[in-house]
This record gives C-alpha cells, sequence and structure tokens, in this order.
C-alpha cells in the first residue's frame, strides 16, 4: 500500500472506530466528538478502560499492534460491564464489531472502578503470557534478535553452529512491512509448517535512524534478495510470493558499499582499483589442491591443518594422492612445509569463452567467474548512471523489483535494438533511489553471494551480528566436546584474536543471584 492509501485507510479506520464508540464515550462521562479525533480518541479510550496512556504508542508498532487490539476491544466492553466469555469470544471473533452492538443494542453502564486484576487463574496466566510476548516481539523486532549460521560460507570467521545475537539497532531498526504476522516466528509457523504471515496488506518501508552506516568488512545480515527457498506452499501448490521482511535471513561479509567500483581478480577483491583491506579477523578461504607423496596418507593432513569441506580426488591410502580442500593463504602456506607434501595450488576459475549463466548479471552473456569478475559500480542513492546495453544487465533488477514492484511501482525495462525503455519510454540515463551494497562469504568457493544474485538493496538489511552466545559443533562426540568453550560470550567485531566473556558472565550471573538472595533475606527479617 503506498502512503496516500495508507493515509486513506486509517481515516476510514477512525470513522469506524466513531460509529462504534461515540455513545460509549458518553456513558462514560465524555464527548461525542472525543471519540472521533485520531489519536486523541485513543488516549481518551484508555482513560475509559483505565490503561495507561502509553498502550497508544503500542497501538502505531507494526505488529504489535495486531496483538494490542483484541485486548482492547476486550478491555472495552469489559469497561461496560459485559465481562462473560461469551462477550469475549464475540468481540475478538468478529474483529470488534460486537462494540456496535453494545454501542447501539444495549443499555449498558459504565464501571469506573473496575478491578484490572483477571478474576480467574486461566486469565491471570493469559495476562502475562500476553505482556511477556508483546515485550519479546518488541525487543526482537526493534532492538536484538538471535540468529544461528547455518552454512560455511563464513568459516572461519563465523563457524556452523554458531548462535548469535544481532543487534538491529546498530543500522537502524527495519520496522514489519507485513502488517499481520505471527510474533516472533519468521515466514513459517513452527511444527504447522504453514505461513506466519498475510501479505495483503503491507506496510510502507521505514527505518528507524541508526547510529552506524554500514562499511566495507562488516558481517552483516540481510534478506536474501532473490529468495527462492520455500518452506510452505499454498493449497494450490504453488509456491508463495515472500515480502521483503519475510524473505530467508542472509549472513555474509560487505565488501563493496554505496558508489564503489568493485571487481575480482585471481579470486582477490578490489575496490576503486585497489586489493580490499580485510580486517584481522577476516579468515578469508580460497579452493586448493593439495598433493602427497606416496608412502604417507592425505588423512592425516585433515586433523592436523583444520582442513574443512575437504574431500580426497584419490582414495587415501598410502600411495599419496590429491586432496581438495578449503584452506586461507596462512595455512596454505604453512603446508607447504610439510615433507609429505609436494605441491599446494590455489584452484582459480578463469574467464573463459563460455558464458556462465548462473554468474551476476545471470544473462549468459558475460566471461565473468566467481574469481575473476566485474568491474561493476555499487550504486548510490541519488546518483545517475547512463543507461546503455551493458548497464542494462546489471541493473535490470534493480529497476524493475528494488526500486519497482517490491515498492508498488510498475517498472519495465526494455531493449529496442540499442535504445532502452523504460515503460515503454526511452531513457539514457537512471537515477538510483536506494542505496545497494556487495556481500560475499569468506569461504570464497562455498559461498553463494553477490556474485550469484547480484546488488543487496539498503531496505533489506536486517542487522548487525555483535555477539557469539553459544558455539554448538554438531560432528563432535560428547556434550561437553560440542560446545565450543572458547567461541562462547565472544564478540563478532573488533580487533585482534576473539576473546571470551563467558567467565565475566557467570561472575556478573553469581553476583545477581547473591544480591536477590540477599534483598530477599534481608525483606523477610
Amino acid at each position: 500500500m503506498t502512503l496516500t492509501e495508507w493515509f486513506i485507510f486509517f481515516l476510514a479506520v477512525q470513522v469506524v472506530h466513531f460509529l462504534g464508540t461515540w455513545k460509549l464515550y458518553i456513558k462514560a462521562g465524555r464527548k461525542a466528538w472525543e471519540a472521533a479525533v485520531p489519536v486523541y480518541n485513543a488516549v481518551i479510550l484508555m482513560k475509559i478502560i483505565n490503561r495507561p496512556w502509553w498502550w497508544v504508542i503500542l497501538l502505531f508498532i507494526p505488529v504489535i499492534n495486531v496483538i494490542m487490539l483484541p485486548v482492547i476491544w476486550v478491555e472495552t466492553i469489559r469497561s461496560f460491564g459485559k465481562n462473560s466469555t461469551t462477550d469475549t469470544i464475540l468481540a475478538i471473533v468478529t474483529l470488534g464489531l460486537y462494540i456496535f452492538y453494545v454501542n447501539y443494542m444495549l443499555d449498558v453502564n459504565y464501571i469506573e472502578d473496575r478491578s484490572l486484576k483477571p478474576t480467574t487463574a486461566a486469565g491471570e496466566w493469559i495476562s502475562s503470557v500476553l505482556f511477556a510476548v508483546v515485550a519479546a516481539t518488541i525487543v526482537h523486532t526493534y532492538f536484538m534478535q538471535p540468529y544461528t549460521i547455518p552454512t560455511g560460507s563464513l568459516e572461519r570467521t563465523l563457524l556452523i553452529g554458531d548462535f548469535l545475537f544481532v543487534s538491529k539497532f546498530h543500522y537502524g531498526a527495519r520496522t514489519p512491512m507485513t502488517s499481520i504476522s505471527f510474533p516472533m516466528v519468521h515466514d513459517t509457523i513452527p511444527l504447522a509448517k504453514t505461513k506466519s504471515y498475510n501479505s495483503d496488506i503491507q506496510y510502507p518501508y521505514f527505518r528507524i535512524p541508526g547510529f552506524q552506516k554500514i562499511k566495507r568488512n562488516d558481517i552483516v545480515v540481510f534478506s536474501w534478495p532473490v529468495d527462492t527457498v520455500r518452506f510452505f506452499r499454498d493449497n494450490s501448490g504453488i509456491n508463495v510470493y515472500k515480502p521483503i521482511d519475510k524473505k530467508s535471513n542472509y549472513v555474509k561479509r560487505c565488501v563493496g558499499t554505496p558508489g564503489d567500483s568493485l571487481s575480482i581478480i585471481e579470486g582477490k577483491v578490489h575496490i576503486n582499483n585497489k586489493p580490499l583491506q580485510l580486517s584481522y579477523r577476516a579468515r578469508v578461504q580460497y579452493s586448493y589442491t593439495i598433493k602427497t607423496k606416496s608412502g604417507f596418507n592425505p588423512k592425516n593432513l585433515y586433523d592436523r591443518y583444520k582442513l574443512i569441506y575437504g574431500k580426497n580426488l584419490y582414495p587415501t591410502d598410502n600411495s599419496g594422492g590429491y586432496i581438495a580442500a578449503e584452506l586461507s593463504e596462512e595455512n596454505a602456506k604453512n603446508l607447504k612445509n610439510n615433507p609429505y607434501v609436494t605441491s599446494v595450488e590455489r584452484v582459480i576459475s578463469q574467464k573463459a569463452p563460455r558464458k556462465d549463466s548462473s554468474i551476476f548479471p545471470n544473462n549468459g552473456k558475460v566471461d565473468w567467474t566467481i574469481d575473476n569478475f566485474g568491474a561493476i559500480y555499487i550504486p548510490k542513492a541519488g546518483t545517475t548512471v547512463e543507461m546503455n546495453l551493458k548497464s542494462f544487465s546489471l541493473y535490470r533488477r534493480i529497476i524493475e523489483v528494488y526500486e519497482g514492484s517490491e515498492l508498488g511501482i510498475d517498472n519495465k525495462l526494455s531493449v529496442n535494438g540499442t535504445n532502452v525503455l523504460l515503460n515503454g519510454n526511452p531513457i539514457d540515463s537512471y537515477t538510483f533511489k536506494q542505496d545497494y551494497y556487495w556481500m560475499m562469504g569468506d569461504n570464497r568457493h562455498n559461498s553463494e553471494d553477490s556474485r550469484m544474485w547480484g546488488y543487496v538493496p539498503a531496505n533489506h538489511i536486517v542487522g548487525k551480528p555483535v555477539f557469539i552466545w553459544m558455539s554448538w559443533d554438531s560432528n563432535a562426540k560428547g556434550f561437553f566436546n560440542k560446545i565450543r568453550w572458547e567461541r562462547l560470550f565472544t564478540t563478532v567485531g573488533g580487533d585482534g584474536e576473539p576473546r571470551s566473556y563467558f567467565y565475566y558472565f557467570l561472575i556478573a550471573l553469581a553476583g545477581w543471584f547473591g544480591f536477590n538472595f540477599y534483598r530477599k533475606k534481608k525483606k523477610a527479617n
């Protein structure tokens, strides 16, 4: 929905509210016109139902308002003596329209000093759970979200089984765009395996200002722009469209920021014609082929040099052979000094006449590979580029989808001879509406990233991983061995070697429990 459509919808809701409640306002000692003034009518309603004024704020927070509306419907009818279970059910299943019946058809009296405490244990439990969900949803949506590393694309910087806290406020929290959604789940309801949201009504994109901008080398969580992962299907078996905020979450390293010129030469990223300077903690890995001497079992190298994603190209017997493995340059250098290793060669995918349509821009017309790519320009909001046959391929998805259909705009880019047409009209330039980023995995040959699907729009940014609170190695034997103790409570960013703050956490936790025990004991005396 556009801003104009939302404004019309908001006014329609105000009219419905006024028509359904004005008599109840009068019975509560207020004026009928107070039910008609937007926002002010909500403040007055909170006074009528004897609830705090800040509940009004919750009504304007996406997703939270969907939880709060049924609460307010029920609180409204209870303020006029309609306390039965039937009344409660009718208020909810009619989406609040039962209040019209109470307003016009029943002779009810306003209960000014009604008790706000639930009359049953079940009511007390439901009330507690409800507001716990509200509080957790606010934290999850606007402050901090848990995330798990599912793949090895960032090995060894982040490991499979790392459990992260992702900050929403560093880059600015993105308010939900999907208005009706099951709280604290992404696109699928657990166990039920069904869609967790309704995408018919969408809020306009909005981001709360953050206190940091995305910088090169930042590890970023974002909504996968070309999401093809479908955890659910509708009744017809057709794949379901996903709104931006319900696309699958990915985590990669930002290697290119808005306004950068990026190329990849022999596997190394270059920004503005200079090699990218990686941060100290970045553990970039490349594919290598390792040849060993006869009389040595290549399998012995795995544990000593911690080879990952490696596979033996030949049987691992004492005749020697070849190993394919993912290694950092440092590990590769050390491996060359092993007396049983005859060669360590980095695998580099060279440009070739055969075009690969799996490489961005996915048109099968460029000779780029994952190791030799570009150069390309990473768009910055407000900048203008020339539109020709080359830029048509690079920016088509940006114009048609990211700055088109996903924002409610019907953009169609086409070519007529050597002319580029936007919605049938010839154009020779285009000005970008938002920033874009280039994301890549540290495990260069084991990462599906921007080299395959292109730019990441600013409105797809989710947050910044800041903390590893748990790390679980599913391949280890024994419960305690599965926990990577040295990674517990370590920061994701920063300089120097990662440092665990686990023991500091235990000390703080023990201090908290000790303080509470002392406080309760003192109070009892």
